[in-house]
């Protein structure tokens, strides 16, 4: 069981997020933005790149899983560049939360 910080501005989406990550054991703190999200102590963050600066989230002391738009390749050039751990299209991250979530905590 980890502790995961989801960060969506997406209510619904933020919501299947918290919902599949409970279901897999873990504890899930939900914030809106990366202001308001309790980084410090978490085991992994879930962030939404289209709307935060993976160079802000790759800041922290904790792996990120971030997810984006298929269409903007920018981002995920952006993610990589910054360092994220892993940053696939939010259509991936839906499907495969709780197996790319595993990897990462391994």
């Amino acid at each position: 069981m980890a502790d995961i910080v989801a960060i969506s501005s997406d209510l619904l989406l933020g919501s299947k997020i918290e919902a599949m990550l409970t279901a897999a054991g873990h504890n899930i703190t939900l914030a809106s933005t990366l202001a308001a999200a309790p980084i410090e102590g978490a085991d992994l963050v879930v962030a939404d790149l289209d709307a935060e600066n993976p160079e802000a989230l790759a800041n922290f002391d904790v792996p990120v899983l971030g997810y984006y738009s298929h269409v903007n390749a920018e981002t995920k050039q952006a993610a990589d560049a910054a360092g994220i751990a892993q940053a696939v299209p939010r259509s991936r991250m839906a499907r495969e939360l709780p197996d790319l979530v595993a990897g990462l905590l391994d």
